[in-house]
């Protein structure tokens, strides 16, 4: 466990990182007696250090929701990072390299909850019940810690989070069987993944379920217009200057980023 001075220092450190562009040393190098309610709690200052700056939390995006990747990360469950306003780019935009250290992209399915969900005891019927919508969406995750980084590094990291592009058509989240939802993501004209949303747990929602359990137990909310990224259901896919990453999710349209 690390003293709340030492969780200070990593927290401003991953907001150097961000702003100069350049990755730390993992913190799981740097304090190996880090444990995964330290990587959380940083988590939190970094993202208060944001608020305090003029940052608007949108969201949260939930992470490592394949058995897979679980098991690479040497974990049992998925992790969650915040949204921030700042991360949010149109559909269609060209977005300066950059304004990120190494970006890959990931297709995902966003669920705009409509009213509020508080666990324990949130099942996938109460996420289909209290959402508005859901749509297509690409994330774009980064990394201000150096490879190889551990579950605290990536935790600690806010999830990677990175970026937020939403487009595509939005359905009713009772209108169409979430788990066949399917996606092929393109990097410039050459197909680099697929894969259907039955891939996050089994259901897109209970990632959804998941996280309102998960911080259900320290009093918290998911509030109505909360944007939840649910979670990748293909490998990231690397981004260089020049590409355009483009998801298609078949009859709920496509959406696109070009890196510039």
């Amino acid at each position: 466990m690390l003293t709340d001075a030492i969780r200070r220092k990593a927290a401003e450190s991953l907001i150097q990182a961000e702003n100069e562009r350049k990755p730390i040393v993992q913190l799981s190098t740097t304090w190996p007696q880090i444990t995964i309610d330290d990587a959380y709690a940083i988590q939190g200052l970094v993202n208060d250090i944001k608020i305090a700056g003029g940052s608007k939390v949108i969201g949260n995006k939930i992470g490592l929701t394949s058995k897979a990747m679980q098991q690479s990360s040497q974990i049992d469950e998925p992790d969650f990072g915040v949204l921030h306003d700042y991360m949010r780019i149109e559909d269609g935009a060209k977005v300066p390299f950059e304004r990120f250290i190494v970006p890959r992209v990931e297709p995902e399915l966003v669920f705009v909850l409509g009213k509020p969900l508080q666990g324990p005891g949130i099942g996938l019927l109460d996420v289909l019940r209290a959402t508005e919508y859901v749509v297509p969406a690409i994330e774009i995750i980064d990394a201000r810690v150096q490879n190889p980084r551990k579950i605290f590094d990536t935790v600690a990291d806010n999830g990677a989070a990175a970026g937020l592009v939403i487009g595509g058509r939005p359905v009713g989240a009772m209108d169409v069987d979430l788990r066949w939802v399917g996606a092929l993501l393109y990097r410039n004209a050459e197909i680099e993944e697929t894969g259907v949303a039955a891939g996050v747990l089994g259901h897109p929602a209970a990632a959804i379920a998941w996280l309102a359990n998960k911080v259900g137990r320290f009093g918290a909310i998911l509030e109505p217009g909360r944007v939840m990224l649910s979670g990748s259901f293909t490998r990231p896919v690397w981004a260089a200057r020049g590409d355009t990453l483009r998801a298609d999710f078949g009859p709920l349209g496509s959406l696109s980023v070009q890196f510039v």
